[in-house]
C-alpha cells in the first residue's frame, strides 16, 4: 500500500461532509476515554487526510455523536437479539461502522447519496451479509432490498435535521410502500435547538439544521402509517461517559431538548 493510498485526501461540503466530522468523533472516542469501542473508525480515521482541527475544539458535536451511538448500539442489540436474521437498513449511512459492531442479522444495507457512497466505497468496501446502495433517501430504494417477509428494522441517525417535512415524510412512504412491517429507530431534534443551536464544525461545512419535532408523539402524527412506541432521549447516552446526566435526566426540560431517538413500528 502507498502513502497515497494510506491517507486519502477528502474534499467534500455541506452535509456529506459531516459524515468525516462524526468518524472522527467515534474514533477519538474509542481510542481515548472509550465510551464506545470502534476499532474500524479508528482504522479510517488513520488513513485520512484531512484537517479535523475544528472537529477537535467541537465539543458538543463530539458528546451528541457518542451518545447517539451508545443510546442506538444499545437499541438497535436488543433488536437484533429479539428478531434474530433480521434485515437492517441504515439510512443516511455516512461511514458508520454500526454493522462491524453488531451481530446476529441476515442482511444490512447501508444506503446514502451516491456521492457519499463513493467515499464509503473506498474506505470501506463491503459485500456479502453488508450491501450498499448509492440513493437519496427519498428515492425508491425499497426495490433494492433483496429478503421478503422477514423482520426489518430502518435507521435513520442525524437526518432528519436537515431535510425539510415533506422530505421526511417521503422517506417514511418508501418505507410503508415496501415493507408490510418494519420497525424504525429515527432521531429527531426538538425545533427550538434547530433555531437557536450550531455545532462549530457542522456549521463551518455548510450544512444547516431546518426541520425539527418537540417529540415522538408529535413526530408520529405526521407519519400516518406507523405507530410510536417510545422515545429516548440521547441524555441516556450522555450518562454513560458524564454521570451528572443521570441526575439531569430526570429533569423534564433537558429531557425535552434534547435529541431523542424515536421507534414507531409499521404492522400488518
Amino acid at each position: 500500500m502507498t502513502v497515497g493510498e494510506r491517507n486519502k485526501k477528502m474534499n467534500l461540503t455541506g452535509v456529506p461532509e459531516t459524515m468525516l466530522q462524526t468518524i472522527y468523533a467515534r474514533a477519538k472516542e474509542s481510542k481515548g476515554r472509550g465510551a464506545i469501542c470502534d476499532k474500524k473508525a479508528e482504522e479510517i480515521v488513520s488513513r485520512l487526510d484531512y484537517d479535523f482541527s475544528l472537529a477537535d475544539k467541537d465539543t458538543a458535536m463530539h458528546s451528541g455523536v457518542i451518545a447517539r451511538t451508545i443510546v442506538l448500539d444499545r437499541l438497535t442489540t436488543a433488536w437484533l437479539a429479539t428478531h434474530p436474521g433480521g434485515v437492517v437498513v441504515n439510512i443516511a449511512c455516512g461511514l458508520d461502522t454500526r454493522c462491524y459492531r453488531m451481530k446476529g442479522y441476515a442482511h444490512w444495507y447501508n444506503l446514502d447519496l451516491p456521492e457519499t457512497m463513493a467515499v464509503r466505497v473506498k474506505l470501506l468496501p463491503e459485500s456479502g451479509l453488508i450491501s450498499q446502495i448509492a440513493m437519496s433517501a427519498m428515492d425508491n430504494w425499497g426495490d433494492e432490498i433483496k429478503e421478503k417477509n422477514v423482520p426489518v428494522l430502518v435507521i435513520i441517525e442525524g437526518l432528519t435535521m436537515y431535510l425539510s417535512e415533506a422530505d421526511v415524510q417521503r422517506i417514511f412512504a418508501v418505507i410503508s410502500g415496501r415493507f408490510q412491517q418494519a420497525t424504525v429507530f429515527v432521531e429527531i431534534m426538538n425545533p427550538m435547538i434547530v433555531k437557536r443551536f450550531k455545532e462549530k464544525s457542522i456549521d463551518a461545512s455548510n450544512a444547516k439544521f431546518v426541520w425539527g419535532a418537540k417529540n415522538g408523539a408529535a413526530f408520529a402524527k405526521l407519519m400516518p402509517d406507523f405507530q410510536f412506541r417510545e422515545e429516548h432521549s440521547l441524555t441516556e447516552g450522555m450518562a454513560a461517559f458524564a454521570p451528572i446526566y443521570k441526575l439531569l435526566d430526570k429533569l423534564p426540560f433537558v429531557r425535552n431538548i434534547s435529541n431523542k431517538i424515536i421507534i414507531l413500528e409499521k404492522l400488518l
